[in-house]
């Protein structure tokens, strides 16, 4: 169940200091790079070798000690979420195009803390800030093909690490990052900014009181038209994103909508993923639109895309609940992740939202999902005008983050959810290599899913500040 073998290196080459920030050189020739592309393609979960991570909390920390990797469109704007929070120091920043190393460090002393180590010289200098000794936290913020290496890297130094979408590519590199974070006692999570949407927390929050009594089914999606930024030389800064068109057919990014919905489901606290089917569409999109946009000669006259312009896939799990994922960035359509969840007393829809509950709603209309405003998350009540972009889902999340490291709690998600959010990247490339057959998602908490637990829908501590 994994990718095709392919270089890393050989996969963004020409792309510059990729999209996120680092040029493809810093992928390394590792051991992931000499993997076998049909290594540990069994569900079957391998021995563990360390203890579990669930429910283990965070070491105590006055300060947060942070450093970013990758300082491109998203870390070049993260790091000013980093910045306005309280207890939180930027201590050490890393991306080859020394330029945005220097513009984000400005950022750092204009906000009055001391002036960052940087680390931009060569391919691998990511490896030297992991090593730092005064650093608790490693944020990744580069292209897909990195996340792994620098995942594993933060955790063998030490570090808890923080990785945006998605966590590895691989069935057997999500299995390493796990065992590494057992091992090495340190947490390795997927950074999912849409499971802190207001909404997002608000249904969360509704279903947990029951009032779509028992859940049946949900839909996520990522639905985006990224035509004119995957040719954008300058957005992406290469190629690297749109190339991944040409290696795979399956939903390229399914955390945007799995991860809210699983934490409707308490996946991995009570219920868990177990299969996967996937089915999807010709790949014409952005063949049609290189067609219309693109001069003779550009360099991706090179390219075949293969990747389905609609990907839907129906994940089910030990409940027998069902969720769909949908992914479509190669066609006009306007922005929406879906955000579905139906039980026996209703559904909500998002885009726009809406929302229809027995006994308060009949004759087929839908009700005004603002009246549930009272429902919010904690984290909402307390941050109703968040700074930053996405709606201010973006810094909830990192609140919510430092939060949980400053006062030693136990996080809202951990790298058994990071592992079975990403999973589907190899997993539905798999299915519609064979006909939509379903594909047996791993059980990465091995056995430990039974436990009813705390996610997302989180207490607020007594004391917010510690």
């Amino acid at each position: 169940m994994n990718i095709p073998d392919f270089s890393r290196r050989s996969l963004l080459r020409g792309a510059g200091a990729a999209g996120a920030g680092l040029s493809v050189g810093a992928l390394g020739t590792g051991e992931a790079a000499a993997a076998s592309p049909a290594a540990a393609t069994s569900a079957e979960a391998p021995p563990r070798k360390g203890r579990t991570m669930v429910d283990t909390p965070f070491e105590r920390h006055r300060t947060v000690r942070v450093g970013l990797v990758g300082l491109g469109q998203r870390g070049g704007s993260m790091i000013d979420l980093y910045l306005a929070l309280e207890g939180v120091r930027v201590v050490a920043l890393c991306d080859p195009v020394r330029e945005k190393a220097e513009r984000a460090a400005k950022k750092v002393t204009d906000a009055g803390q001391p002036a960052p180590a940087l680390y931009t010289s060569g391919e691998d200098d990511y490896a030297a800030l992991c090593a730092r000794g005064d650093l608790d936290f490693v944020y990744v913020a580069t292209p897909w093909d990195f996340h792994f290496e620098m995942a594993r890297t933060a955790l063998r130094e030490g570090k808890h690490v923080g990785v945006e979408c998605p966590l590895a590519l691989r069935v057997d590199e999500l299995w390493e990052l796990v065992d590494l974070s057992e091992r090495r006692r340190r947490h390795c999570m997927q950074l999912e900014n849409c499971a802190y949407g207001r909404n997002e927390m608000r249904v969360l929050r509704m279903a947990h009181e029951g009032l779509f009594g028992d859940l049946l089914h949900g839909a996520g999606a990522y639905l985006h038209d990224l035509r004119e930024l995957m040719f954008d030389p300058d957005y992406y800064e290469g190629p690297w994103r749109r190339r991944w068109h040409t290696k795979l057919r399956g939903d390229l990014y399914p955390n945007h909508g799995f991860g809210p919905i699983a934490g409707y489901f308490d996946v991995n606290r009570g219920d868990r993923a177990v299969r996967i089917s996937t089915f999807g569409s010709p790949a014409l999109g952005l063949a049609a639109y290189r067609e219309e946009n693109m001069p003779p000669g550009h360099e991706s006259w090179k390219e075949s895309y293969i990747e389905s312009d609609m990907s839907i896939s129906l994940v089910q799990t030990a409940q027998g609940r069902l969720i769909r994922l949908e992914h479509d960035v190669s066609n006009p359509h306007p922005y929406d992740r879906l955000n579905i969840l139906a039980g026996t007393k209703g559904v909500f829809e998002d885009y726009p939202p809406r929302i229809y509950l027995e006994p308060e709603m009949s004759g087929d209309e839908w009700g005004d999902f603002d009246k549930y405003a009272d429902r919010d998350h904690w984290l909402w009540k307390e941050h109703a005008d968040p700074p930053g972009g996405h709606g201010g889902m973006d810094y909830v999340m990192l609140f919510r983050l430092m939060q949980c490291m400053r006062l030693g709690l136990v996080p809202d998600f951990d790298v058994y959810d990071a592992a079975t959010w990403s999973s589907p990247v190899p997993l539905s490339h798999a299915s519609i290599k064979a006909h939509g057959a379903p594909q047996e998602i791993p059980d990465f908490t091995r056995g430990e899913w039974r436990k009813k637990r705390d996610g997302l829908d989180s207490e607020q501590p007594d004391d917010p500040q510690g």
